[in-house]
Formats: C-alpha cells, sequence, structure tokens
C-alpha cells in the first residue's frame, strides 16, 4: 500500500485531500500541531502532532522514511499571535526538501493563485518563495495553486462570505470591480490524487480553477441563494475607504490569535481580485473543474449552514460583550469599594469579609474580561466566567437573599450572562 503524508492533514484543504488518498488505496500520515484537532479529524489518518517548524533536519528524515508521497497543505494567511508566515511557507518547506533530498518520493505543494515574488501581500510571497525552493530542489514534484475553494465547511474568507450572504434583509456590495474565481474542495482533492498516482507530470506547476470568473457582489448573491435566503430588501454600496479602517483593526486582534478574515492580507486579495488560468492543468492532464453553479448544486445548503452564516458575526459580538461587561463590572467595583461592600455589611456581613470578598472579586472580573480577549484562553475565560457567576448567585443566596426579591432582578440578570459566556465556549470550534 502506497504511503503519503499530509501536512496539515486536519485543515479545510488538507482533510480533504488526506480523505480522497484514503479512497483512493493510500495509508496516510498527518502531521498537525493541535491534538484535539487530529482527534475530530478522519479516525483512518495517523497523527504525528508537531509543529512543523520546529521539526529538525533529522526528524523529518525519520518521518519521511517509507513515505511515497508529501501533500503540504500547512499554511497561514498572515503573520500573528499564532502564525509565521516565513516560518511556515519557507523555513519549513526548505528544511523538508532537503530532508527529502535523495528519496524516492514525489511532494505536492498545495500554493495559491496569483503568487509571485512581487505579489502584493506578504501571503502570496511566501508562498512563491516555498513554490520556488520545491520547484528548483526537488526532482519530483508538482505545485497546484487553487482560486477560492469552496467547500461544504467554511473557514476564513468563505465562511465570511456566507455570513454577509446571510444578513437579514441587506447584502452589502463591497469592491464591485473585483474578479473571482472558484474550485469545488474535491476537484482539489482528485487533483492531488492523480498527482500522487503519478498521471500528472513531475514540474507540473498549474492553476486549479473553474473557467469563468464572478464579481464579488454577485458571489455574495449566489451563496445567498445557495442558502435558500430571500432576495435582500436593501443593497447598500459600501465605500472602500471602510476597509482601510477594518483591516488594521483586524490586524491587531491577529495578535491576540484571532485569525480575522479581514486582515489586511485577505481585504487586499480580495481588492485585487483571485483568478487563475485553467490551461497548464488541462495541458497536463488534469480534468476540469467544475463551475460555481456546479460547485453549489453538489452540496445542497442544509439547516446547519444557514445557522453557522447567521450565527458568525454574533459570535466576535458575544466575546466583546462579555469583555465589555466583565471588565467594567470590575472597573466599577474597585473605584468606589465601600459601596460595593456596603451592600454585605448592611446585612450583617463582616466588614473585613466584605472588602476581600469585592477586592478579589473585581480583579477577578477584570482578569476575565481581559482574558476572553485573548484566543487561546478564550474558552477557559468564558468558563470562568460561568463558574464564577456561579459562584456569586450561590453566595448572594447566603449573604443577600433578598436581591433576589429585587424590582430591578440584579440576581437574575447575572442568569442571560452566564447563557452567553456558554453560547461562545461552544461556538469557538475552528477546525
Amino acid at each position: 500500500m502506497p504511503r503519503a503524508m499530509v501536512l496539515g492533514g486536519y485543515g479545510l484543504i488538507g482533510s480533504a485531500c488526506a480523505s480522497a488518498l484514503v479512497e483512493a488505496g493510500f495509508q496516510i500520515t498527518g502531521i498537525g500541531r493541535s491534538a484535539s484537532a487530529a482527534r475530530s479529524a478522519d479516525p483512518r489518518i495517523t497523527w504525528v502532532i508537531r509543529d512543523i517548524l520546529t521539526l529538525t533536519l533529522g526528524e523529518w528524515r525519520n518521518l519521511l522514511g517509507g513515505v511515497d508521497v508529501v501533500v503540504n497543505a500547512a499554511g497561514a494567511l498572515q503573520d500573528g499571535g499564532r502564525d509565521d508566515l516565513e516560518g511556515v511557507h519557507v523555513r519549513a518547506v526548505a528544511t523538508l526538501t532537503e530532508a527529502a533530498a535523495g528519496l524516492p518520493l514525489r511532494i505536492i505543494q498545495i500554493s495559491a493563485a496569483g503568487v509571485s515574488p512581487d505579489a502584493s501581500t506578504r501571503f502570496l510571497r511566501t508562498k512563491a518563495a516555498g513554490d520556488a525552493i520545491i520547484a528548483r530542489t526537488v526532482r519530483d514534484c508538482v505545485i497546484l495553486r487553487p482560486t477560492l475553494v469552496l467547500a461544504r465547511d467554511a473557514y476564513g474568507g468563505t465562511a465570511l462570505l456566507r455570513a454577509t450572504a446571510a444578513l437579514p434583509g441587506i447584502l452589502p456590495v463591497v469592491l464591485p470591480m473585483t474578479r473571482i474565481q472558484s474550485v469545488h474542495i474535491d476537484d482539489l482533492a482528485a487533483a492531488v490524487v492523480m498527482a500522487a498516482q503519478g498521471l500528472i507530470p513531475s514540474g507540473t506547476i498549474a492553476d486549479l480553477t473553474e473557467a469563468d470568473s464572478h464579481s464579488l457582489p454577485d458571489l455574495t448573491l449566489a451563496l445567498r441563494q445557495w442558502l435558500g435566503l430571500p432576495a435582500p430588501r436593501f443593497r447598500p454600496r459600501l465605500p472602500r475607504w471602510l476597509l482601510s479602517l477594518v483591516g488594521p483593526a483586524a490586524d491587531a486582534l491577529g495578535h491576540l490569535g484571532w485569525r480575522s478574515p479581514l486582515r489586511t492580507t485577505a481585504l487586499t486579495a480580495l481588492s485585487d481580485g483571485i483568478q487563475g488560468d485553467p490551461d497548464r492543468w488541462l495541458s497536463a492532464g488534469g480534468t476540469p473543474c467544475r463551475p460555481l453553479a456546479e460547485t453549489l448544486a453538489s452540496m445542497p445548503a442544509t439547516k446547519a449552514d444557514r445557522l453557522a452564516a447567521r450565527a458568525y458575526f454574533a459570535l466576535p459580538l458575544a466575546i466583546a460583550t462579555l469583555a465589555l461587561f466583565w471588565t467594567l463590572s470590575g472597573l466599577i467595583t474597585l473605584a468606589a469599594p465601600e459601596t460595593a461592600e456596603a451592600i454585605l455589611t448592611s446585612r450583617g456581613t463582616d466588614e473585613g469579609l466584605a472588602s476581600h470578598l469585592f477586592r478579589w472579586g473585581g480583579l477577578a472580573d477584570i482578569v476575565l474580561g481581559l482574558l476572553v480577549l485573548w484566543r487561546p484562553k478564550t474558552a477557559e475565560a468564558a468558563l470562568g466566567m460561568v463558574a464564577l457567576s456561579a459562584a456569586y448567585l450561590a453566595g448572594s443566596l447566603v449573604t443577600a437573599p433578598d436581591l433576589w426579591a429585587d424590582p430591578l432582578g440584579p440576581m437574575l440578570k447575572v442568569l442571560p450572562g452566564m447563557v452567553l459566556a456558554l453560547w461562545v465556549w461552544l461556538f469557538l470550534e475552528d477546525r
């Protein structure tokens, strides 16, 4: 049985390629840095949980022993709290190709349409650098450059497009002159299988894309129709300068670990357009990629798709609400501790104990309010909010039970906040 190794094997593209290779009779080893994401992926895949940036030359050589095909589906859109473009796209590729030197294996590089050394984004420039290393140093390689990849699942830019398409009653018109081509994830995975089976000549560098292009507004409208939603009542045209305000804000959140599709790299890519030329792929013996209409028709939208699209913008709003509420709650408590303490001391609680409870409680509120903004700890912070809220409610039953009957409902209003924190925890999964 032939063996294939898939880097980034639980990502959108990597998981599709790995599953298609399994169906084609390959034994698959996946490499990724998240054990939890690997556990939720295809159970037929054997996993190596490592960050490819940390693999040494010797470790690569051990991993490549007996491997016939390496599919590099690892990548990042922009430098940030969790990503290093130069590291993933260039340094890791250089070490991989050095380790593969002399071995009888084929490397299939999943790149991106539009890469070049002078491209407008660092993403495309570093991808081009990685492609160049592979083309120059690997004896047997195929480089595939897909346009906008559409799949049943949606992450990043495609999730943003679906969310925009699902806005109630409105469909903003953004970048009307931008042209975009798409490729079905199954067509990309099938191309990888063909390359892995040796059906595509070594040295092939080809775009994977449908033949036609679409304007960004038309693509968004097509997604709205695919979701089964009614035609929008309003289609306001958003000015281009608005994107110049959104991008830097999203970049700042990137340093907190949030991989927002509104970062400057994604917005620049959209502004430039996402297009490719299918001719080289066809001349290499590849099969045509299906057009957009056929792509959407092949994966009918479900209720889950509509709910996910509608919830997309609700998640950052919920996180911002929790951060603001908890941080302000703590600051207000610490700004007027005597007033807060009086709530308990007037009901017979020791003054020293009341002081400690409110001061430490205020600090805890602020910590949780700030921590929920840091992506690696958002889930823990949300659960911490639930736990601390439960402690506040339990404590109030002992020290100030009359507050439960207060006409303004100060204790009852804690419950919706707990539910909101639980909702954030439930919807945080990336992959």
